[in-house]
């Protein structure tokens, strides 16, 4: 069963509004999803560069998010802890929380990812590695 993650804020495959990338507020997008498999225990979203010379650049991890929540709101704060049990992790500047989009040339890319988790990973995870580590065999 395939969980459906949407914005209200842009199309699948769309522009992003510069309101969510580096040259706006920088602010997180809203995210949306449809209801999970059997057995989710938590949610992780992460949101990507896909059209980086160094590979996939991390723009975004959270996770923890409670089962029975199907929604992010805009604007996270950018902070570890963002209240029941919801964390969010370090992007690919060693920053907490979202870091919008900045390409420095051209058109990019950017992947959000929802995972449905049967299991609630340890808060240390700390980055998209070790969610990836945290969730294997999980998802």
């Amino acid at each position: 069963m395939a969980v459906e993650l949407t914005s209200p804020a842009f199309e699948d495959g769309g522009r992003m509004p510069e309101w969510y990338t580096c040259r706006g507020e920088e602010v997180s997008p809203p995210l949306t999803w449809s209801d999970p498999p059997e057995g989710t225990a938590s949610f992780a979203v992460t949101a990507g560069d896909l059209d980086t010379p160094i590979g996939v650049l991390t723009h975004w991890v959270v996770y923890n998010i409670p089962a029975d929540r199907r929604e992010l709101p805009e604007a996270l704060p950018r902070v570890k802890d963002l209240g029941n049990g919801i964390r969010q992790g370090r992007n690919g500047m060693w920053r907490t929380g979202y870091m919008g989009p900045c390409p420095p040339w051209g058109e990019h890319r950017y992947r959000f990812r929802l995972y449905a988790l049967d299991v609630i990973p340890d808060e240390k995870v700390g980055s998209k590695r070790g969610l990836m580590k945290a969730s294997k065999g999980h998802v």
